[in-house]
């Protein structure tokens, strides 16, 4: 039995044991058939041309783990942010920690999705935002079928969180091969404003994968930061779905930082439904032995004056490949656009492979609309003037790389995650660098 006849077989006792309200059965019923007519994503349609899922779909995986494992916070303490006070929403296997969280339901809602799911209180918010902006594709079709945890954050109008938000999933291995369906929903007020912090982390070398999809929605004047660090287990696969719904004057930034795991697919997607508006998109990738990651990236500018900014850094190492697919839509109606992408790569090893693919369809005639992309190796000059002054070589070029990835780290607003990540820059370089940018 392949996997996508495991989860149909599967589905029927999945929804027997769901409590959930009428209508999000028939979302999910309709999402199920979605997928059960799309399967899995191939080669062959146009937005996985570089990226094949068959060597990780031969796993048996363990839709439902069902064997409980504790896990001690000495033992992931390291994978929080923990030099901060923040809010902490974590699940083990799929299943929510109570004891490793911190929610709270004080003026915000920092909680459960399966909690949302289920209780009338939060049925308004379910019914006007649940599955609005997620698309019907196959993957997300996939994980809207057997939605039933992750993280529910619901910030009301005027609130200024006061500290950032964690969303963390760990896997123990369990069992031999696990997979992973989050489902998270984000509502942010108008003129509120919160800082997010997501992980997936794999404790175990068996083989993972993580389905996740979360839908974010700004209202007018509302500020949203989102950081996703992705530095897994090499058994370790992640596709992740992120829609992202903009009112008038909303400011959302995503930072994408891709360091480790198997087969890593970020499906980014921002629709501005308003004015003046901007989005921003920015990644750094820095990966090596037969790692691959995607960014498939999508900015649909929908009315005037609106600006994105996307920026994505990769270092290539080995055997490892990288995909930047990035499209900007700007409509008719959406006058004085000012949308900008830059796709920048360095391929440290001959074998390594980047697959860069920008894409621009304007349709309106007074914009500023620019891309470039650039694939090449370290400056060998910069690297003889660096040598001549005292620097050893390997230090040289871990210098160079971070310089290369600065303006990336530079809009980073939480200082405790720029140092992490100058951290794990750092780590993967194999140096030792005695400042953070």
């Amino acid at each position: 039995m392949d996997l996508k006849e495991k989860i149909v077989s599967s589905y029927v006792a999945f929804e027997d044991g769901v409590d959930v309200n009428t209508d999000i059965h028939e979302i999910r019923t309709e999402a199920f058939q979605n997928f059960e007519k799309l399967g899995f994503p191939t080669k062959k349609l146009e937005a996985w041309k570089y990226t094949s899922l068959n060597s990780i779909l031969k796993e048996d995986y363990s839709i439902f783990p069902d064997k409980e494992k504790t896990i001690n916070l000495a033992d992931v303490k390291k994978y929080f942010i923990h030099d901060i006070d923040t809010y902490k929403v974590v699940f083990i296997d799929g299943k929510y920690s109570s004891f490793l969280s911190e929610t709270t339901h004080d003026a915000i809602d920092v909680c459960l999705m399966s909690s949302a799911l289920n209780k009338a209180k939060y049925k308004p918010v379910i019914e006007n935002y649940f599955n609005k902006v997620a698309k019907q594709d196959n993957l997300t079709s996939l994980n809207t079928a057997f939605a039933k945890e992750g993280a529910y954050i619901n910030i009301p109008k005027n609130t200024e969180v006061e500290k950032p938000i964690q969303i963390i999933n760990f896997t123990t291995g369990s069992v031999e091969a696990t997979m992973t369906q989050p489902r998270n929903l984000i509502v942010v007020g108008q003129n509120a404003h919160v800082q997010i912090i997501e992980r997936h982390q794999s404790l175990t070398s068996n083989a993972v994968l993580t389905n996740v999809v979360t839908e974010v929605f700004a209202d007018r004047d509302a500020t949203v930061d989102i950081y996703k660090i992705q530095n897994d287990h090499i058994a370790a696969s992640l596709v992740d779905n992120t829609y992202i719904e903009q009112q008038s004057k909303s400011v959302v930034s995503v930072h994408t930082f891709s360091f480790g795991g198997n087969i890593t697919r970020n499906n980014l997607n921002f629709y501005q439904k308003g004015e003046y508006i901007d989005s921003i998109l920015k990644g750094i990738t820095i990966i090596e032995g037969k790692q691959h990651v995607d960014h498939h990236t999508l900015v649909h500018h929908i009315e005037p004056n609106c600006e994105s900014h996307q920026d994505y850094k990769g270092i290539f190492d080995e055997r490892s490949t990288g995909v930047f697919n990035g499209k900007v839509i700007v409509e008719k109606e959406a006058q004085k656009t000012n949308a900008y992408q830059q796709n920048n790569n360095v391929l440290v090893s001959d074998r390594s492979t980047i697959n860069a693919k920008p894409q621009l369809e304007i349709f309106a005639d007074d914009v500023k609309c620019s891309h470039g992309c650039t694939i090449g190796q370290l400056d060998e000059q910069a690297l003889f003037y660096m040598q001549q002054r005292g620097i050893p070589q390997k230090e040289a070029r871990a210098l160079l790389m971070y310089a290369f990835a600065n303006t990336v780290l530079e809009s980073v607003k939480i200082p405790e995650v720029k140092e992490r990540i100058t951290k794990l820059i750092a780590t993967k370089l194999n140096v030792n660098i005695g400042f953070n940018l």
